[in-house]
């Protein structure tokens, strides 16, 4: 359960909007049609699970093309459909594998092994009230893919009361654990912008 970022009414998705303010940033941006055939919270669910599948590809891609090794964690990469058989589902192994990291990423430069989860916010925000209560994988780090920037945050920076801003210098780029070329990134978040711009 999470509180929609603009009106604070109920939302199911951490850090997102509820249904009526998506439709009507929807409707003053001028985005998706939504079709016919599916019912508002089926076509808002399949809607933002595409952005977060773009997100997640642009990353795995990313690490990828900077020669890591890059290895799809979640559990809906394990057994495909699990996330819509758990669709509304509230036990404690539901959500276990609903927290699932979407990556294990593995640097061949120094043998380091990292979890990674991404996210896709548009707002370019992230906060401790983001993740789900008690997060299992405290050492997980958060990619924040937005229509500008690829930031990263740890869960551990989170705690500890740091958070994504569109004004924070948490650049991907910057973080010291992972050394990747900057020129690359900016190629990525290049892709990023094309990808969403008008979402």
């Amino acid at each position: 359960m999470a509180d929609c970022i603009k009106c604070g009414a109920y939302t199911k998705f951490n850090g997102g909007l509820c249904l009526s303010c998506y439709k009507k940033d929807t409707k003053e941006d001028v985005l998706v049609e939504e079709p016919s055939g599916l019912k508002d919270k089926e076509w808002t669910y399949h809607y933002n699970m595409i952005k977060g599948r773009i997100a997640e590809t642009l990353i795995q891609e990313l690490f990828l093309s900077l020669k890591f090794n890059v290895f799809r964690y979640g559990m809906e990469n394990t057994i495909p459909g699990i996330m819509e058989l758990l669709k509304g589902v509230r036990t404690d192994v539901a959500k276990d594998i609903k927290n699932m990291p979407d990556f294990v990423v593995q640097d061949p430069r120094s043998n380091s092994v990292y979890f990674v989860e991404v996210k896709f916010r548009a707002a370019e925000t992230f906060k401790i009230s983001d993740l789900p209560k008690e997060y299992p994988y405290t050492n997980a780090y958060i990619i924040v893919v937005s229509k500008k920037h690829i930031k990263c945050i740890t869960v551990e920076e989170l705690k500890n009361g740091k958070e994504i801003t569109p004004t924070c210098k948490n650049y991907l780029g910057s973080r010291k654990e992972f050394d990747l070329d900057k020129e690359v990134i900016i190629d990525f978040c290049d892709f990023a912008v094309k990808f969403f711009e008008n979402v």
